[in-house]
């Protein structure tokens, strides 16, 4: 059952209970790597094991993300500035326990390519919260997959 979440801003990702934040550099430039996070939305399925689905909605306002095992959001970017940041908000969910949610992806120029900084920012029930803890080691490794992925699938 889907359940709309709290409205919050981009500030919740520094005040947010749970806060993961996650770097690595990739050789892709920073315009190269934000248009694959905020353009080709579609495109994360092909780099984001995770995903399973991703399109915007809205003129690009909006997007719709489903997970594999079967997670949905409906999303708000709230924060889409070229090249540096793209951030959303997810507004609906199916994820149970969830209150608020938001992630950011922060690019810097790096000496060899872009430094990507993730920031994954969530509220929920104390059991949501303690279950975001634990997969901590798992979001990692995503996030290090993911990012191998879309540079190799940017050096094409």
């Amino acid at each position: 059952m889907a359940r709309r979440l709290r409205p919050v801003d981009t500030g919740f990702v520094r005040d947010a209970p749970v806060r993961h934040v996650f770097a690595r550099n990739i050789a892709a430039a920073p315009e190269r790597v934000y248009g694959a996070l905020a353009e080709d939305v579609p495109g994360w399925s092909e780099w984001f094991a995770a995903v399973t689905l991703a399109r915007p909605l809205r003129d690009g306002a909006e997007r719709e993300v489903r997970l594999r095992g079967g997670t949905r959001f409906r999303e708000t970017i709230l924060v889409a500035k070229e090249p540096e940041v793209y951030a959303y908000r997810v507004d609906v969910t199916n994820a149970p326990g969830a209150r608020a949610l938001v992630e950011e992806w922060r690019l810097a120029p790096a000496a060899s390519g872009t430094r990507v900084c993730w920031t994954f920012a969530a509220d929920g029930t104390a059991p949501f919260r303690f279950a975001l803890r634990l997969a901590r080691p798992g979001l990692d490794r995503a996030f290090r997959d993911a990012m191998t992925a879309l540079d190799r699938r940017l050096a094409r």
